[in-house]
């Protein structure tokens, strides 16, 4: 008997944890889809937090309240645009970014972004324009935060929302569940392993292209854990960004408008919020 008390005892530790710990649904953050999943850079696990950031080479942009546009510290790595991480004011991930330099032109020679697109959802920021994505309410970033038992049990967030204005709160908040999508707007696109079920926002094959969201959705088993952006020009100069030609179109979309294939290869960037996106298999 007292053997099998030492027993139970070693191991209710193990069987606390299993019974009691429940691991968040998103447990991680990372970005670059690629044919080649044993490169370092597809699939890349980001820093979730401050700290973490800056062993890995991050570099502070800018504080929290440095700019009204957008809320977190943002950081980035060798002064890439395409990937640039917001932390709370406790150090905790917040969400993250994309910026591409003004100069940028559609294949067609336009402008990009599109004059209507500018401050819905691409903001001014200097040399650049950024789209913002939080994974916690933007309005507490850099306030008062996230704790430490919070980010635990929450880890990368719970809710995507997308910044759709000049104000970190004008945010567009996505379903976390795909039976939630109906009547609000996104098109279901195809599903594709290794990434999932796409849904574009109000996507028809006659829209002008200046009214295509530079975002899309990714849900696996119906619960959303991966989203993108779609930018409609060729961003040059980083490994991080992914740039799928025309004849690619029809795998991700169910209705490919018919402007798309006016601008030439555009710009993508997958981010994954769990660990197994080998898994992704819709």
């Amino acid at each position: 008997m007292a053997s099998l008390i030492l027993l139970l005892t070693a191991l209710f530790p193990l069987t606390a944890k299993c019974f009691f710990f429940q691991e968040p649904n998103w447990n991680n953050l990372r970005v670059t889809w690629g044919k080649n999943p044993l490169s370092h850079t597809n699939f890349a696990s980001m820093p979730r937090t401050e700290e973490n950031a800056i062993q890995k080479g991050f570099v502070m942009k800018s504080n929290c309240n440095a700019s009204r546009n957008f809320a977190g510290k943002r950081y980035w790595k060798d002064n890439d645009p395409s990937v640039m991480l917001l932390y709370d004011v406790n150090g905790y991930i917040a969400g993250i970014q994309i910026g591409i330099t003004k100069d940028m032109k559609t294949g067609s020679g336009e402008n990009y972004p599109f004059e209507r697109q500018v401050n819905a959802p691409f903001v001014d920021d200097g040399d650049f324009y950024v789209i913002t994505a939080y994974f916690i309410d933007p309005a507490i970033v850099c306030t008062i935060g996230r704790t430490q038992s919070e980010f635990s049990s929450q880890g990368t967030g719970e809710y995507l929302r997308i910044q759709n204005g000049t104000h970190p709160t004008d945010v567009i908040t996505v379903p976390t569940r795909e039976n939630e999508v109906e009547n609000t707007g996104w098109t279901q696109g195809k599903c594709f392993p290794s990434m999932g079920v796409h849904y574009w926002n109000n996507l028809h094959v006659d829209m002008p292209c200046n009214e295509l969201f530079p975002v899309f959705l990714l849900y696996n088993k119906g619960n959303l854990n991966a989203f993108g952006w779609a930018l409609q020009t060729n961003v040059p100069g980083t490994q991080r960004l992914e740039h799928p030609p025309p004849s690619s179109y029809s795998l991700f979309m169910k209705t490919v408008p018919s402007c798309l294939y006016r601008q030439g290869t555009l710009t993508t960037l997958h981010m994954y919020l769990t660990t197994n996106y080998f898994l992704n298999l819709c």
